[in-house]
């Protein structure tokens, strides 16, 4: 099935795993000329490189300037961009009355605040073509909270409210917004060493297996997400085929959040 995303200018935030690098995989294989991003350097263009994107840029998001140069910098040496992918984020296991003020603000910054200053620095040139796509990356966490991770659930309920409140705003010029809510899934970010799944076995005493198998079981579907089927839904959200698709957050859980919205 062709997605329409031929030849499209996409922004994909932290892409150099995860997620992130299987939605740049799959819209590149669309035919979409991507920006891959991360912190490291060094991973950026190794990205690049085996993803054959058009262009790697190395930011750390949670600081204020860097989603404005970010998209200048795509702008200048790929062109407008016509695709958002806000997907950058952290998460960590600890409980409501350990994270401090300061741990509050880190997340938020970069769980929230990189998604609205990259969506504004989107929006001018989104406006002026009459088209865009943004697709912002939540969780099931926001849906329903976690309490092992209370800062990152609380950011990605906000992420939620940020993407419909996108939409409705700028639904009438021609861009879409959709959010996408994942359950937990194979990546860095559980199996990684010192990943969820570490900091969950060291908070329980169970061993890291048991608690990966405890966690997959959690799910109707019975395991994790792989993040390409996750990227599957971003890419299609992203796609002409989603065009009559906006404000709108789509659980990719397993089943996990017992709701049917």
């Amino acid at each position: 099935m062709d997605l329409g995303l031929r030849e499209r200018v996409c922004v994909v935030t932290g892409s150099t795993g995860g997620i992130g690098r299987e939605t740049a995989r799959l819209l590149i294989d669309e035919g979409a000329r991507v920006v891959v991003t991360g912190r490291d350097s060094a991973r950026v263009e190794q990205t690049r490189e085996e993803l054959g994107a058009a262009l790697g840029v190395a930011c750390d998001l949670a600081i204020p300037a860097a989603p404005d140069e970010l998209i200048a910098a795509a702008t200048a040496q790929v062109g407008p961009v016509e695709v958002l992918v806000n997907n950058v984020g952290a998460a960590y296991q600890r409980s409501l009355e350990e994270v401090s003020d300061e741990q509050w603000d880190a997340m938020w910054q970069l769980n929230v605040m990189s998604y609205l200053r990259a969506i504004r620095a989107v929006l001018p040139q989104m406006r002026a073509r009459g088209s865009g796509a943004i697709v912002n990356v939540s969780s099931t966490a926001g849906k329903r909270p976690s309490t092992s991770m209370p800062d990152y659930s609380v950011t990605k309920a906000a992420v939620l409210s940020l993407s419909r409140l996108v939409a409705d705003l700028y639904a009438g010029e021609g861009i879409r917004c959709n959010a996408v809510a994942p359950g937990p899934t194979a990546t860095e970010a559980w199996l990684g060493q010192g990943g969820l799944a570490d900091q969950q076995s060291a908070r329980s005493g169970k061993s890291k297996g048991e608690v990966l198998e405890a966690v997959g079981q959690g799910r109707p579907l019975g395991r994790l997400a792989e993040p390409e089927e996750i990227a599957a839904v971003i890419a299609f959200l992203c796609s002409d085929r989603a065009s009559y698709v906006t404000g709108a957050a789509w659980s990719a859980d397993g089943g996990t959040v017992p709701i049917i919205i």
